[in-house]
């Protein structure tokens, strides 16, 4: 299993699905490149997901809460989350429960349980399998190749300030 943290979330609105990206806690893959999974979920699953990452609290529990508040009577918590299945592009995830010393692993929807997760600060994972089939590489834009960037774009621009139109024209030489 190989940790995983919430890159980035996409929520869409109207018939279009939304994205939860899971980025590895790994070492680069190569300089400048991490591998990334993005796994397509509704908008309803994201604006809840959201509404988690975003600490945002009702008046009213939602769904998420009401969940948690059952399991923390029943003396139970969420010990960790694994994505563990891929076919094609669904995603199957198991939430794994703690209640007086033992473990309860649970099928569940990879979106309802990295909500539940986000909530009580539980690790999230991905086996090694499904993160080589499904991950897809993503380049790093750190500060220094900006910095490099602009340097060879100032170059570029100091060179056309000083072009003519006679510079091509065609000479004997």
């Amino acid at each position: 299993m190989v940790p995983v943290s919430i890159q980035m979330l996409i929520v869409s609105t109207g018939p279009l699905f939304s994205v939860v990206v899971l980025q590895p806690c790994e070492e680069e893959i190569q300089p400048g490149m991490l591998r990334v999974v993005p796994i397509w979920i509704g908008v309803n699953e994201a604006t809840q997901l959201s509404i988690t990452l975003e600490q945002t609290k009702f008046a009213r529990p939602m769904t998420h809460d009401l969940f948690l508040d059952a399991l923390t009577n029943l003396d139970a918590r969420v010990d960790h989350v694994v994505i563990n299945k891929v076919k094609g592009t669904t995603f199957y995830a198991q939430l794994t429960l703690q209640q007086h010393g033992r473990l309860i692993t649970l099928d569940a929807r990879p979106s309802d349980a990295i909500t539940l997760a986000v909530r009580q600060k539980a690790p999230l994972y991905i086996e090694e399998d499904v993160l080589e089939h499904a991950s897809f590489p993503y380049v790093l834009k750190n500060r220094n190749n900006n910095l490099a960037m602009e340097e060879e774009l100032d170059k570029f621009h100091e060179f056309i300030s000083t072009l003519a139109p006679q510079d091509f024209e065609d000479k004997d030489i």
